[in-house]
């Protein structure tokens, strides 16, 4: 065996431990010592790729692909990475040449819908993931159907929640562990918390989940994270910090993981991510804690039968039928059902010395995926009747030309002009991306998978934002938030009330301007912007039906603020 396969076999070795970083430096040494091996290269960008580096993934598949053109996995990978690195439509070629040399490559037609989900195409999008489905019934493509169909118009709630209990059915409801710990007494010892996610990184849910995190009483509970991917950054490090005990399980297989979480003795296991990227379902699946709920991360039923609750809010699913919601009970948190922390390199909002801006700016900074037809019909019609504004589409993947065409076509299609409709794609540094907000004047939320960071990032930043109210936790978070802050007056009812509302506001310069000022103090003060509050709530949860030992109830009382 040369040294360039030495170092080679061994990255490979070290990428399925997990220990990609390790792995990472094993494949560059092989690539210096053999940089005309396509595997080598094609291995090399993989754990690039993992670790988060779409663009270097980017180009050193890239040069696998001049040594071998023909090689689909390539074509695939290469099309992934490009994908990470807000390339989309060259992402697209990429996928499509995959299943032109190898018809049927499921692996190709889930990163197509993937691309048509990230470029807006949800049509698209949902029918490469029933054609990968249809070549590979995994889990993972199974749940990226699923994710893309909470962004889909004209989905039935009930419809949703049929095709999330298909997924238990199919990949989870098997594996349930007929050995189930049960509550161990609780003594003097704390209650053990344990949170799993693959976007302990620099990703919104880290955001939301670090100052529960840094606010947890220690002396009441112990907690520990479960981190199911490869990347690592600064947030990463940060959130190490602020946990007692910190657990990465991406080399473990779901048997392991769940193993492991049955030896630390945890009490309530938290799953971040539902049916998002790097979830791993399938450990909760297995039964590994007493009770075991799903918050924050995903807007929508799991839909496995092992999951014991769902944590949302009054607003978001309002009392009535559970049961249409989902196999897991409810838990309503008073107020609201999560929190939300501003950054520490916070800008003003209102700079010293901003001038009058020249252009009414409405804007929207939520990926492409959550702008659907239905959103775009009302968007354009607060065009039309304002022909002076602007709309700003600030979102990954916002910069491609072709992306930009597209969505440029079907605002033109439904009577807007295509000049108002301006887009900016840049990765910018929080702070930067915050200023942004500087130039706009009035925020749309998309429907019916609405924003969560951006609608508290534009309220932060001074900026109202108008929402419509539907009928499942994912199309009323706008409405949860905006009621929370006692603004109830941006909720509208119906699609022309929501237009009525836009323009409403658009009219009222003085208005805009002391809501300018106004809106940060009172998201920081409201329930919304308390994370010490919430977290205390989060904790009364658990309290109350850990030491009843009784799975979970659909209302919590609260804390005061």
């Amino acid at each position: 065996m040369t040294p360039a396969e030495m170092h080679h076999q061994c990255g490979n070795r070290l990428r399925r431990e997990g220990r990609t970083g390790e792995a990472l430096a094993q494949l560059q040494t092989a690539a210096r010592l053999q940089p005309e091996n396509p595997l080598i290269l094609l291995n090399l960008g993989s754990a690039l790729l993992d670790l988060g580096q779409a663009p270097q993934a980017a180009e050193v598949l890239a040069g696998a692909l001049r040594l071998v053109p023909t090689m689909p996995e390539a074509q695939n990978i290469l099309g992934c990475a490009l994908l990470g690195a807000g390339r989309t439509t060259e992402a697209r070629t990429h996928l499509t040449e995959a299943l032109r040399l190898r018809p049927g490559y499921a692996a190709a037609q889930d990163n197509l819908g993937r691309v048509c989900r990230a470029q807006g195409r949800m049509a698209e999008a949902l029918q490469h993931f029933q054609l990968a489905l249809a070549g590979s019934p995994s889990p993972a493509v199974h749940s990226n159907y699923l994710l893309a169909s909470n962004y889909a118009d004209g989905v039935a709630p009930l419809e949703l929640v049929a095709r999330h209990r298909e997924w238990d059915a199919l990949h989870g409801h098997h594996h349930r562990s007929r050995q189930r710990p049960g509550i161990a007494p609780l003594g003097g010892r704390r209650l053990r918390i344990g949170y799993v996610s693959p976007d302990f990184c620099q990703h919104a849910v880290a955001f939301v989940i670090a100052p529960v995190l840094a606010t947890h009483v220690r002396s009441r509970v112990e907690i520990f994270c479960y981190h199911s991917q490869s990347g690592r950054d600064a947030v990463t490090a940060h959130l190490r910090t602020i946990t007692e005990h910190w657990r990465d399980i991406v080399s473990l297989d779901d048997e392991a993981a769940a193993a492991l979480i049955r030896n630390d003795g945890i009490d309530i296991l938290v799953d971040l991510a539902g049916h998002t990227k790097g979830n791993r379902l399938l450990v909760f699946a297995r039964q590994p804690a007493p009770v075991q709920l799903t918050w924050l991360g995903y807007p929508n039923t799991t839909g496995l039968t092992a999951m014991d609750g769902r944590i949302t809010d009054s607003v978001c699913v309002p009392p009535g039928d559970d049961a249409r919601h989902g196999p897991e009970r409810l838990i309503r948190l008073p107020g609201v059902f999560c929190c939300y922390q501003p950054p520490p390199d916070l800008p003003p909002a209102v700079p010293p010395g901003r001038p009058a801006s020249p252009q009414f700016t409405f804007c929207s900074f939520s990926n492409l995926a959550k702008v659907s037809d239905a959103t775009i019909a009302v968007w354009a019609q607060i065009l039309r009747q304002r022909p002076n504004a602007r709309l700003l589409l600030k979102s990954p993947g916002a910069g491609d030309p072709s992306v930009q065409e597209y969505i440029r076509n079907q605002f033109v299609a439904h009577g807007a002009e295509a000049r108002s409709v301006q887009f900016n794609g840049e990765a910018l540094p929080m702070r930067q991306h915050l200023e942004l907000y500087h130039g706009c004047d009035l925020a749309l939320d998309p429907f019916p998978y609405n924003g969560t960071t951006t609608t508290c990032e534009a309220l932060l930043m001074g900026v109202p934002v108008v929402t419509l109210a539907g009928a499942t936790h994912v199309s009323r978070v706008g409405t949860s938030f905006l009621t929370c802050l006692g603004l109830s007056e941006w909720v509208a009812a119906t699609p022309a009330d929501y237009i009525r509302i836009a323009l409403r506001l658009a009219d009222d310069g003085p208005r805009l301007v002391e809501l300018r000022t106004r809106l940060r103090p009172w998201l920081l003060a409201s329930p919304l912007g308390q994370a010490e509050t919430f977290t205390r709530n989060l904790e009364a949860a658990w309290d109350y039906f850990i030491r009843r030992q009784i799975r979970p109830l659909p209302e919590i009382a609260g804390h005061g603020a």
